[in-house]
């Protein structure tokens, strides 16, 4: 029997992913330079209640509180040894919220980067990585995540990490890179040669795409770059929502939730068959992007000019409004 997520995308034309963890957690008391994923130890109650929040909001898919949560990153908090407890109660909250619900809900093992730069260009080996991510995958699935969520990645070797990691454990999973202004990840890769590698894979995912990075006009821009590509797996577009700034003693950003309800119509139509937010994405974002997507008619493939004008429209219209 195929997993949950490729069982939705057979009977959806697009899927609602959540929004972002770690900003909306710091909005809820979340200590600067604190790690989200210490929360589900600390304050689990919080992160089930954000989980619920993002699922009343209209996603299909939520991930859990873990994307720090594997050795290298934890090991700044000196929590590099609870690996495993952190990622089992991180996949047993997202679990029990999506039980809760009345319709199905997707339970996605967030796993972020290592922190560290990979060989050739830093120390870390491949075979370093896959066994970072594997100890993390183990857990997570033990604690009940369905797939896994590789996300944010910037190198092609260690999203090649990660798929052994999802291999080795038996779990399907999807992947993410973060892409800056101009087309390339952090580390040089374009989004034709994530696609390639995507095709090379032999344990290959069940969507992949783009998130974090920049805001929701020039991430549907990248998204175009693997829609040329030929790449036949469903995308996934997950942008923050525009850019923050400090007010009122939390982080606004200033893509509000119309800006993301119409990027949300734009990706649709461009292809993309999962949608959702990162950094800033706020349950109100979320609720906004689910009316958009079920009011609005599908419209006519985007450009690249379509897209920078009706963002740019959105964004104009929520400054002149405060909405």
């Amino acid at each position: 029997m195929s997993d949950q997520l490729t069982r939705m995308l057979g009977e959806r034309p697009w899927l609602l992913a959540d929004g972002a963890m770690g900003t909306n957690l710091y909005n809820m008391g979340l200590a600067p330079g604190q790690a989200p994923d210490l929360w589900n130890d600390s304050q689990p109650d919080k992160v089930a209640d954000l989980h619920r929040q993002m699922i009343a909001a209209g996603a299909d898919l939520i991930l859990t509180n873990s994307f720090g949560a594997n050795a290298t990153r934890l090991r700044v908090s000196g929590a590099e040894g609870r690996v495993a407890a952190l990622n089992h109660a991180a996949a047993g909250l997202a679990r029990d919220a999506a039980q809760d619900a009345k319709r199905p809900v997707t339970i996605a093992g967030s796993m972020g980067p290592t922190g560290e730069i990979m060989a050739p260009i830093g120390r870390l080996t491949e075979a370093e990585a896959t066994a970072i991510f594997t100890q993390q995958a183990e857990a997570l699935k033990e604690g009940g995540a369905e797939l896994l969520w590789v996300e944010t990645i910037s190198a092609l070797e260690e999203m090649r990490a990660a798929a052994r990691a999802a291999q080795s454990v038996g779990l399907p999973w999807c992947g993410t890179m973060s892409f800056e202004p101009g087309g390339r990840s952090m580390m040089g890769v374009t989004p034709p040669q994530l696609a390639a590698l995507i095709d090379r894979l032999p344990h290959p995912p069940v969507a992949y795409g783009a998130n974090c990075g920049t805001g929701p006009a020039e991430l549907l821009m990248v998204l175009s770059g693997f829609a040329a590509s030929g790449n036949e797996l469903p995308l996934i577009a997950k942008p923050n929502a525009g850019v923050p700034r400090y007010q009122d003693g939390g982080l606004i950003y200033d893509a509000t939730p119309a800006v993301m309800a119409e990027f949300a119509v734009l990706a649709r139509d461009l292809g993309v068959r999962i949608i959702g937010g990162c950094c800033g994405t706020t349950p109100a974002h979320l609720a906004a992007m689910h009316a958009a997507l079920i009011e609005t008619p599908p419209g006519p493939r985007p450009n690249t000019e379509t897209i920078s004008a009706r963002i740019g429209a959105a964004m104009r219209l929520a400054a002149e409004t405060g909405d």
